[in-house]
Order: C-alpha cells, then sequence, then structure tokens
C-alpha cells in the first residue's frame, strides 16, 4: 500500500484508514474486521465488546473539563461494498485495498476504494486513539453489514447506548447535514426455466454491456445513469424472438447500479448480417443517449463456439417484457422537500444461468406505504411470468427533526467555520439512523462526512482536502456538544 496514504494530513485518520482496508471486510463475512476492532480498542485499554450479531462497542470517557457534557454515540459501519472491474484481478476475500494517491483524491485500482465508510470508522478510531481531543463521554458503535441489510443496526438492543446524541459519519458531501432517510427493501423473484436444445444451422454470440458509470443506487439514482440490465433488456427485444437467449449475467449488488450485464444468444445462420446490422445500430443509439452520464458505454459483440441450449421461446418473451415492466430509476419525487427522490427501484441483479432465473430489485422511499407499494407492484410484475417472490429486508425511513439541538449546533459551527451555509436535508440512500432511532426515540441524530464520489462502483474515490474539512468540523463539534436532556 502506497505510503502516501500515510503521509497525508490529518495523518491519524489516514493511517487509520489505512490500517482499516487492508483486512478484507465484505458484508456478511466480517469476522476478520470485527475482530480488527476488538483488539484496536483492547489495545487501547478501553472497555471494548461485541454484540450477538457482531456489532462492536468501545466506550472511552470523557476528556478532561468534558464530564458534564452531553454523552456522545459516534457511529459507522465496518463492511463494504464489493464492486470491481471485470478485468481486475482481485480477490476481496484475501486482499486488502490497494489504494492510491491521484491530485486531490484517493483511489483504489479497478475496485471500491471503501471510504463508504471505512472514512467514518477511521475518524472515530482517530478519536478514541488520541490523547488530546476534547469530547465528552463516548460510545463508539461500529455496525455490520449495512450494505446488505442492515442487520447491525435491526438487530442492536435497546439499553446498549448511553448517549443521546448520534453522530452518523457516512453521508459523502461535506457541505451537508443530514437529518433524513429512505426506507428500503428487496424484492427477489426466482424460477425455474426450461431449457431446449438451439436450433439447428444456428451460431453462438456473447454480447456485452460494459463501460458504464455505475454507482450508489440511492445517492445517484436522480443522475439518469444507464442500468446495465435494463440496457440489455432493450438490446435482446430489439434483436427479436428469433434470436434466442441461452444465458444472461447483469449486475450485481442490489445498492450498485448494475455497469455490466453479459448473454448468450443463438443466432440464426440466416440472420448474422441482420443480427450484426441491429448490435451496430443499437450502439449508436445507446452512446448517443448515454453519452453524458455514461460516455465509455460499449455493446460488444463476440463469436462463441460452446454448444447452447436455449430458454423456451414463449418464456423469453415473457421475460423480455417483464424486464420491460419493471420500474427503474426514479419512481417519484418528494412533494415536499425540493430536489429529494421519495421513491426509487434499482433492478440491481439479472441472473439466468442453467435453467434457474433471479431478479433482484432494491426500492427505497423516504414514505414507508409508497415503498411498499411499489415492492408489491414489482412482485405482481414477476409473479405474472411465475416467479416465487419474496420481499426481505425491509428497514425503515428516517424522518428530519429540523429542530434538534445538534443540528443547530452544527449548522453554527459550519458557518463560523466555513464562512457559508451548510445544506441541510434528507437523502435517499439508506442511513442506518432510521433503524437505531426506533430502539432510541429520544436520541438525536445527525449524519455527515467528507466528500466521497462513486460509491459502491471502482471508480469511488474520496477528497483528500475534504477530509481535513470534515474532520476540523467534526472535531469542533465534539469541543461543543450541546446539552441534550
Amino acid at each position: 500500500m502506497s505510503e502516501q496514504i500515510r503521509g497525508l494530513e490529518p495523518t491519524s485518520v489516514w493511517n487509520h484508514f489505512a490500517d482499516l482496508n487492508a483486512v478484507p471486510r465484505p458484508s456478511k463475512k466480517e469476522e476478520r474486521v470485527i475482530q480488527f476492532m476488538v483488539d484496536f480498542g483492547n489495545s487501547l485499554g478501553l472497555p471494548t465488546e461485541v454484540d450477538h450479531v457482531g456489532n462492536v462497542f468501545i466506550r472511552k470517557q470523557a476528556s478532561k473539563g468534558m464530564e458534564e457534557r452531553t454523552p456522545v454515540v459516534l457511529q459507522a459501519h465496518l463492511d463494504m461494498v464489493h464492486q470491481k472491474n471485470n478485468d481486475t484481478d482481485f480477490d476481496f476475500n484475501t486482499q486488502g485495498i490497494d489504494m492510491y494517491v491521484d491530485g486531490d483524491w484517493v483511489k483504489a485500482r479497478g475496485t471500491t476504494l471503501g471510504a463508504d465508510n471505512g472514512m467514518g470508522v477511521a475518524y472515530i478510531m482517530a478519536v478514541l486513539s488520541s490523547t488530546d481531543i476534547p469530547h465528552p463521554a463516548i460510545d463508539a458503535l461500529f455496525t455490520i453489514d449495512e450494505e446488505t441489510g442492515m442487520t447491525g443496526a435491526l438487530e442492536l438492543k435497546g439499553g446498549m447506548l448511553n448517549g443521546k446524541i448520534l453522530l452518523n459519519i457516512d453521508t459523502e458531501d461535506d457541505d451537508e447535514l443530514t437529518i433524513g432517510c429512505a426506507g428500503g427493501i428487496d424484492i427477489n423473484a426466482t424460477r425455474e426455466v426450461a431449457m431446449e436444445a438451439a436450433p439447428a444451422d444456428s451460431l453462438g454470440f456473447k454480447i456485452i454491456v460494459r463501460g458504464l458509470s455505475g454507482g450508489h443506487s440511492g445517492m445517484d439514482i436522480h443522475k439518469g445513469l444507464g442500468n446495465a440490465n435494463k440496457l440489455m433488456n432493450r438490446v435482446l427485444d430489439r434483436l427479436g424472438s428469433e434470436v434466442r437467449l441461452a444465458h444472461l449475467d447483469g449486475g450485481g449488488l442490489r445498492n450498485a447500479i448494475p455497469r455490466e450485464s453479459v448473454a448468450l444468444v443463438v443466432v440464426p445462420n440466416a440472420m448474422e448480417a441482420e443480427f450484426k446490422s441491429t448490435l451496430t445500430t443499437l450502439q449508436v443509439e445507446l452512446a448517443a443517449e448515454h453519452g453524458t452520464t455514461d460516455p465509455n458505454l460499449e455493446l460488444v459483440c463476440e463469436p462463441v463456439t460452446d454448444d447452447l441450449r436455449v430458454v423456451q421461446r414463449a418464456f423469453q418473451e415473457s421475460l423480455i417484457t417483464a424486464l420491460y415492466a419493471n420500474p427503474n430509476g426514479i419512481y417519484r419525487m418528494s412533494p415536499d422537500i425540493e430536489g429529494l427522490v421519495q421513491t426509487s427501484n434499482n433492478t440491481a441483479r439479472v441472473l439466468l444461468e442453467d435453467g434457474q432465473l433471479t431478479v433482484l430489485c432494491l426500492t427505497r422511499s423516504s414514505v414507508e406505504s409508497e415503498k411498499m407499494d411499489l415492492a408489491r407492484a414489482i412482485a405482481r410484475n414477476f409473479e405474472s411470468i411465475g416467479c416465487s417472490v419474496e420481499c426481505t429486508g425491509s428497514y425503515p425511513g428516517w424522518t428530519p427533526n429540523p429542530k434538534s439541538a445538534i443540528l443547530t449546533t452544527m449548522s453554527g459551527l459550519y458557518r463560523e467555520l466555513f464562512k457559508e451555509e451548510p445544506r441541510v436535508n434528507a437523502c435517499h440512500a439508506g442511513l442506518e439512523c432510521g433503524i437505531l432511532g426506533t430502539n432510541y426515540p429520544e436520541m438525536e441524530l445527525i449524519s455527515f462526512g467528507p466528500n466521497i464520489r462513486g460509491a459502491h462502483s471502482p471508480d469511488e474515490k474520496c477528497q483528500i482536502s475534504s477530509v481535513e474539512k470534515s474532520w476540523d468540523f467534526f472535531l469542533a463539534t465534539l469541543e461543543n456538544i450541546p446539552n441534550v436532556e
């Protein structure tokens, strides 16, 4: 790992981030990072414990002169989204993230960086390990499995936290103070698919949609980014039912906008020229439509020699129709908060392999009833083609409290430090605050953090100057925590 990273300011934050990023920490496989955090807390001689699901708690007494201040909870999640470019040789289960400095940004080579939410973890570690930072009594809470189910937050028991204010360090714009977020639910559609021998006198081809920008399916959903699953479905529909589908593999994690999709198809010999001409036309169309949002979009075709079995024609047509009809992107904007996406869906994963179909979606909304209504609509869509549909991992949104004492304090500090107004907002991402607040309804919650771009994609990067800015803001906040009854 580049020593450039460890030399960045503030050095304590970047060194803790580098240490953390050396530990593999995929969602649902956090055993190593849990032990890493336990070892860290114990090395400082601080009370450290792990609950029944793997959340880690590290507690630190108030610094001298801060004993009478309101206790705070500092919270971030340990897991990270694991995404890499197809041409990147990397094993997230065994390798640490390969970071480098590019101007004012820290990036990773061909993979997600883990700044979401590793920077939040590093900020808290830097405070816990410090000897000269003024702060009230601290409950540091490091949750698990935020990215694929919010399991840590959902399983957190009441009575574990003493703080009356929670600072969640998990947003991606350093001029924002977030006081609300969307809830979410996963829709999982599956079914067995009858396959048959490919027609005689036909040729096999691999079609690839790649080079899309990808991104966070909540924070980036308003940008109009291309979804590889939807674009591949458009290609298959345009090719017509004479081109038979054998295999389909698009997208990955439910909270990442799909960047790539691969289909194996069988084309009658007599249609080869027409098939290639249609793909050429589609390449031009898609590039023109997505030139601003996805300038590296490619539609590629390669011959394959494998013996392929294909989906029965009737179901192929039904599947393409269902995927076409499936909502994707913004469903409704908030009528109450200007510029806020209220409800959306991400068609995150489409896999047709060895006679088994899987479609995964993540529906988000800041209105619970609308979230569930859209989820039911998506479920009915896939049930209409014979899928079994399960809705899982539902978590609530976070209702804004614009009159909280911590918001008043942090807004004033931001104005004093940076001579401008902070943007107070709610976001369309799923933050753990909404869940944590259910067990601690009297606790004041707020979220903030440094500039992170391209989260949940291999283009993820974190701005060095912004880390310095938000770190100073964080320290000022700790020193000026308001009294909350």
